[in-house]
């Protein structure tokens, strides 16, 4: 089991390498790719992966992405506006035929999946993305390593018994401290690349920080979305991981949010 994760995780962060460096529409056929999928698996843990609401959610995540295969990160917000028209105009005309909650969940599966996975790909079309890009998986994967290496060896007091019962208080210092730690080191390494920031160093740590402990939020997020739906993981795409929503829940939370903190940073 560890050998397959491990391998499978190599060949993980060899194509992200890949498509990082690549970026432009090759990076936005692949994150659309990875986000239907995470969409489907989505839906497929509330049960509606073959309803109408679902198949609207997979067009709004169709045009979003050939917005951005497009280079048009202006039109995102309207893909996502008109896709959420079109599910409440579906429940309208089938009224009382599809439940509330069926909608509810048709656009957070659009909206989790689709759009927030999105902003990998924008924020390698943003300025500076090219180096930027990278922050997003040093904060989120290299949290998740440092938590769990660091609540293995110290680990005793339980952060949410319930929801995740392995995961520590101590882990989660751990899990920050080693993403800034990680995020430092490419900042020195990076620095005169990262033309766009005025300081450019301290804002790798200070993204690295805050995309970490929004990166466990995300996989607790999704732990909590699993418990309710009474499955283990979303699915079994990626050896010894599970699914894309297994392996990329707090990407999905982190991206944005050092998107948004770059800008905030380069402004």
């Amino acid at each position: 089991m560890f050998t397959t994760r491990l391998i499978s995780g190599a060949v993980l962060v060899a194509l992200t390498l890949l498509l990082g460096i690549l970026g432009g529409p090759v990076l936005a056929i692949v994150n659309g790719v990875i986000a239907v999928i995470g969409m489907f698996e989505l839906y497929r843990a509330f049960g509606i992966e073959n309803e109408r609401t679902a198949l609207i959610g997979y067009l709004g995540a169709a045009v979003l992405y050939i917005f951005l295969i497009a280079g048009r990160r202006d039109l995102v917000l309207m893909a996502v506006i008109l896709t959420f028209l079109c599910m409440m105009a579906l429940y309208v005309f089938r009224f009382p035929k599809i439940e509330t909650a069926e909608v509810l969940e048709a656009f957070f599966g659009f909206f989790y999946a689709g759009v927030l996975l999105s902003y990998l790909c924008q924020t390698r079309m943003a300025p500076d993305g090219k180096y930027t890009l990278w922050l997003i998986y040093l904060s989120a994967w290299g949290c998740d390593t440092s938590a769990y290496c660091v609540g293995k060896l110290f680990g005793k007091h339980h952060m949410t018994p319930e929801l995740s019962p392995h995961k520590t208080i101590e882990g989660a210092v751990g899990g920050i401290c080693g993403a800034a730690l990680f995020c430092l080191i490419y900042g020195l390494l990076v620095r005169d690349q990262l033309i766009a920031f005025e300081h450019p160093v301290f804002s790798c740590v200070l993204v690295g920080a805050v995309g970490a402990l929004i990166s466990m939020i995300g996989d607790l997020a999704a732990s909590a979305v699993k418990r309710k739906a009474g499955i283990k993981d979303y699915g079994h795409l990626i050896p010894g991981h599970g699914g894309i929503m297994d392996r990329f829940d707090s990407i999905a939370f982190t991206a944005p949010v050092i998107y948004w903190l770059v800008v905030l940073l380069q402004a």
